[in-house]
């Protein structure tokens, strides 16, 4: 499943292009990959590779950039 999500990510095709060889359907992958963005899957993966980069001491923590973006609130905003 995981290797179907990634597919569609890093290929650019739709979720019903994926091809059969990945096993689930597009539609399959895509519940799938709904659920798990719910569940912040995504958000627990990229700390535990995080960490674990760190832990191996292969993150150079000198190239990484935080950045954020900033709204207005119109009319106060809520």
């Amino acid at each position: 499943m995981l290797a179907a999500i990634i597919f569609v990510a890093t290929s650019g095709c739709t979720w019903n292009e994926l091809p059969p060889g990945f096993g689930p359907s597009g539609v399959t992958a895509f519940r799938r990959f709904t659920e798990w963005t719910e569940a912040r899957v995504w958000a627990k993966l990229h700390r535990l590779v995080l960490a674990e980069l760190g832990a191996r001491g292969e993150l150079d923590w000198s190239r990484c950039a935080i950045d954020s973006v900033s709204v207005r609130a119109l009319k106060g905003g809520s």
